[in-house]
């Protein structure tokens, strides 16, 4: 399993010098990946081409970027710009978003989510890929052949539900997981999209699995601080059904809370489920946190 870092959006006029700072110390840290959030701050795909072409090399992903605002061929060029410009370490991470931000804020019809994703990847995939796109869905259309260089980066949806599972796995690169534990993973989340993967004779596909950790001696309060920060989780239809599979009652219950041998032991459990990928969320006692990270990350 390899280790990544969740970067945390800096604040402020230098926003970019600081995110290249993080980026730079996963590299010293001996990360394998750095991801961004695209939520209503900077803009992950810029953000993330602007500071890692200035940082030492190593992969850097969005985790993830709503695809309603932006037609599928535009994403995937500006796609293949950043992975040009970062020589080739960028990872698109994409995801539907949620109904509340999708027609209450941008004002888009959230219908059939489903039929959205496939037909946004019938288009994102091919164009993203230098090849020419001929579509017409019943939401999306296309005709158009991007000559954009870097082409040829992983596509990682973020798929909850078996449908959204089953084309990731078919017909994208894998998944990119948030709020969604080892006994979700190891039940659900594997099975389905490494079965859909190999009935589609593709390779098995990436699950990069980020979730809130803090390494402490007071894993209730911690427990109780993951409540707080990431109580919107609790709430959004999504990511309650994943917390519902885990058996867990709120965010903080899927967060990774403990001292030394029971974050490892966690972080087992995940790897044994069948996480490629795990990106820590540093919420609490980062230094004790990330010392733990850059371990198993080295060892």
């Amino acid at each position: 399993m390899r280790y990544g870092y969740f970067l945390a959006e800096p604040q402020g006029a230098d926003a970019i010098g600081g995110l290249r700072d993080q980026i730079a110390q996963a590299v010293e840290d001996g990360f394998s990946s750095a991801w961004l959030s695209n939520i209503f701050g900077l803009d992950a795909i810029t953000a993330l081409t602007a500071a890692g072409v200035q940082a030492p090399p190593i992969e850097l992903g969005t985790a993830v970027v709503p695809t309603y605002p932006r037609h599928p061929a535009v994403l995937a060029q500006q796609a293949m710009t950043a992975n040009a410009a970062l020589g080739g370490r960028f990872a698109l991470g994409i995801g539907l978003s949620h109904k509340m931000v999708i027609e209450n804020m941008f004002g888009y019809s959230f219908e059939r989510p489903g039929r959205h994703m496939k037909e946004y990847l019938d288009i994102l995939i091919p164009a993203s890929r230098g090849e020419q796109v001929d579509y017409q869905g019943e939401t999306l259309k296309a005709s158009v052949r991007l000559t954009t260089p870097g082409a040829g980066f992983p596509v990682l949806i973020a798929a909850l539900g078996p449908r959204m599972l089953r084309l990731a796995g078919t017909v994208a690169d894998g998944t990119v997981l948030w709020m969604t534990g080892p006994k979700t993973v190891a039940e659900h989340i594997a099975p389905t999209i490494q079965a859909a993967a190999a009935e589609a004779g593709r390779e098995r596909p990436r699950i990069v699995c980020a979730l809130p950790i803090s390494v402490t001696d007071d894993p209730a309060a911690a427990v109780e601080r993951a409540n707080e920060i990431f109580k919107i989780y609790g709430q959004l239809p999504s990511y309650r059904a994943m917390l519902d599979r885990e058996g867990a009652a709120g965010p903080g219950d899927a967060a990774i809370v403990g001292d030394e041998d029971t974050v490892l032991a966690r972080l087992e459990e995940l790897k044994q489920a069948g996480v490629t990928d795990f990106v820590g969320s540093m919420f609490a006692n980062r230094e004790r946190t990330r010392s733990l990270l850059i371990g198993a990350a080295k060892g």
